[in-house]
């Protein structure tokens, strides 16, 4: 079932990725990110979600395929609300997942988990500071290849474009792999979106 989210139209430090943009002041909600509610996180993604996806769109992507950022926003989104689940450098995640594994990702298993080769994650980032100032963030894709073609990933592939769509080479094992192995192995390695926010099946 195709879901689409529009209501208005791996830790950042070691990542080796540019200083998030500024997404302009009109966007910031004023208070600490922390302290956003889902709506008023929600209320900021709708001021800066144009922005941020043209951000992402533009210049070479090199080795990163074009169609997984210029498609996924046309794929299944997995959540209701934007939501900071603790991880990609504290700040609030968008996700959709291509047409491949979008049927058994919805299903949020934590064990037994099987995800097709041929899925591809995209996950749509921004933050917000503790003085209230919006700062768009990174895309972050996993790609599912096939079955021994990574071993030293779980056979995930791990990309991220910056906001100004330049593809970052980031060090997948120790910035990537070993973040999703370690916190979420039992989930095949996805790492969900917070539980308040998921859209079911």
């Amino acid at each position: 079932m195709k879901k689409t989210l529009w209501t208005a139209a791996l830790a950042a430090g070691f990542l080796g990725i540019a200083p998030a943009a500024q997404a302009g002041s009109d966007c910031d909600p004023g208070k600490d990110g922390a302290a956003l509610t889902f709506e008023e996180a929600q209320t900021v993604y709708d001021c800066i979600a144009d922005g941020l996806h043209k951000g992402y769109m533009k210049g070479k992507k090199r080795w990163i395929p074009e169609e997984y950022v210029s498609d996924y926003r046309n794929w299944t989104i997995a959540n209701t609300l934007p939501a900071n689940p603790g991880f990609h450098g504290g700040r609030f995640l968008l996700t959709w997942v291509n047409a491949a594994g979008a049927e058994e990702y919805l299903k949020y298993k934590d064990e037994d988990v099987h995800i097709p080769a041929g899925t591809v994650i995209a996950k749509e980032s921004f933050a917000v500071t503790e003085k209230g100032k919006v700062k768009k963030g990174p895309l972050f894709i996993m790609e599912k290849v096939a079955a021994g073609k990574s071993p030293e990933t779980d056979d995930w592939y791990y990309m991220m474009v910056a906001p100004n769509g330049a593809p970052q080479a980031v060090p997948v094992i120790k910035a990537c792999s070993e973040c999703h192995q370690g916190n979420f192995g039992h989930q095949g390695g996805l790492g969900y979106p917070a539980e308040d926010v998921r859209i079911p099946q």
